[in-house]
């Protein structure tokens, strides 16, 4: 008897089954298609599948769990992911995790919009993104009311919006937070996908497979019907689907794309991530009264300002958690974490590797990428960015060894990855349309990270969960009206 919440369902039976919707992956994309097809379908005789490469590995997000703390949360993340530097040098902090809930399991829930100028870019309408976006927050719980009444976060905001920075604002974080009873839906506080599959179940039953690889999407004629998969012990399946939603993530779903030899110019390219600059000074304790509270806060992008900054304490994962009503240190640390805009460029890509495959025979995957001239000069300004905020705010970037602690990680070592299958009208410049479904396919869509034409400087879940809604809604109204013709 299985012991988990939810049962996966037995590949045999999958294999007998035609599922109007087959979803590949279970990260923020492939959780908020299901929650959305589940919510909306309610208990109509719709069948939904839903196909994950990892296994179970946390009940919740890693932050919920209360023997979890910083350390733990970095030596499991490094413990259980997959990284891609080893052979793919000029992407070198880029990892992959494959579990039950992707890499939500340990992001840090902030979760802003993109600005309005950068989607005015789109082929999306910004009215009908803000509507998505409503949406998106409503289910995750997105609020700036984290930090309410926090001493350490009111007053430097005070110090920046007096000097012209009147942008910045606390950080908006997917959190629950009312109460919560006994581990019943709302009891966890950090938002993360598998609270979407929490919601689903509410709505309706879906199929669940863990442990098993998609390593071929199936196309008749122009039209999806179905995915190859692999077991763990090997066996392979054909599970057939009217429609296929790929939300395997900005590596995983072209990888798979290109090796179903789906056709397509711009399938792999056009990769995109933030440059990340992380930052840490002090501050003096006597500044502030008490208590503390938590620090989080956001100095988002501009037209002129092409990158965001966040500055919170007191360590990378656990920013969330106040600091000590009482504390015996004389100084607080407070740490940068910047994300810079990145181009999106033809020549930075994605391609399958010729000689070496993963344990299903799959080629693995080479990853092209560099800075442009227009991507260092934006690093080289958050740097400038870093000592005038500091400056304000009056925090110390002088190191006690004397040397600024202003440090640009590698590329790829922030999770924003995404463009390899981007969202356009022009088939030779775009993988998906408008609504993620691929050019030149029927009933075949992306919806994850790699769709996004162009990034910003935002963390990129929220939208990603949005356009992950509005694809399901898109998919949902494609069947009503085939019904009627």
């Amino acid at each position: 008897m299985t012991k988990n919440w939810i049962p996966p369902t037995p590949l045999e039976k999958m294999a007998n089954t035609e599922y109007d919707v087959l979803i590949i992956g279970t990260g923020a994309g492939g959780g908020a298609a299901t929650w959305r097809l589940c919510e909306q379908w309610g208990k109509n005789e719709k069948k939904v599948g839903v196909v994950e490469s990892g296994d179970f590995l946390l009940p919740t997000q890693a932050a919920n769990i209360p023997t979890m703390n910083s350390e733990r949360m970095n030596k499991l993340h490094e413990y259980i992911s997959k990284p891609l530097g080893k052979f793919n040098p000029e992407f070198q902090g880029a990892k992959q995790v494959f579990a039950f809930g992707g890499r939500t399991l340990f992001w840090n829930a902030i979760t802003p919009r993109l600005n309005q100028f950068e989607l005015a870019q789109w082929p999306v309408m910004v009215q009908e993104m803000d509507s998505y976006y409503r949406i998106a927050e409503r289910v995750m719980n997105v609020s700036r009311e984290y930090t309410k009444d926090s001493q350490i976060t009111e007053i430097l905001l005070n110090r920046l919006q007096r000097k012209g920075l009147t942008e910045a604002a606390p950080s908006p974080i997917a959190a629950e937070l009312g109460l919560g009873i006994y581990g019943q839906e709302g009891s966890d506080v950090f938002f993360g996908a598998i609270d979407f599959f929490t919601k689903a179940l509410n709505h309706r039953r879906f199929d669940l497979t863990v442990k098993t690889r998609a390593v071929q999407v199936l196309v008749d004629h122009g039209k999806v019907v179905g995915v190859k998969v692999i077991s763990s012990d090997k066996k392979t399946y054909i599970l057939k689907a009217k429609t296929v939603v790929l939300s395997a993530s900005t590596f995983e779903t072209p990888r798979l794309l290109l090796h179903s030899g789906i056709q397509g110019q711009a399938i792999g390219h056009y990769l995109m991530n933030h440059s990340f600059v992380l930052a840490t000074g002090t501050i003096s304790r006597d500044k502030f009264p008490d208590p503390l509270g938590t620090l989080s806060m956001l100095i988002p992008s501009t037209k002129e300002r092409h990158y965001q900054i966040q500055l919170r304490g007191p360590n990378r994962y656990f920013w969330y958690q106040p600091y000590q009503t009482k504390s015996f240190h004389q100084e607080l640390d407070i740490h940068f974490l910047c994300s810079g805009e990145v181009e999106p460029r033809f020549e930075n890509k994605i391609t399958l590797d010729s000689y070496r495959t993963d344990e299903f025979g799959v080629p693995e995957i080479q990853i092209h990428f560099s800075f442009s001239e227009k991507d260092k000069a934006i690093i080289r300004e958050i740097a400038g960015a870093i000592e005038q905020i500091s400056s304000i705010c009056g925090i110390n970037m002088t190191s006690k060894t004397g040397q600024h602690s202003i440090c640009l990680m590698p590329p790829g070592d922030q999770n924003h990855d995404s463009g390899t299958c981007r969202m356009g009208n022009d088939p030779s410049t775009s993988v998906v349309n408008r609504y993620g479904q691929i050019h030149g396919v029927k009933g075949l869509y992306v919806a994850d990270n790699s769709v996004f034409p162009s990034i910003g400087s935002a963390n990129l879940t929220l939208t990603t969960v949005a356009l992950a809604i509005r694809t399901a809604d898109y998919i949902i109204h494609q069947d009503q009206e085939s019904v009627f013709t």
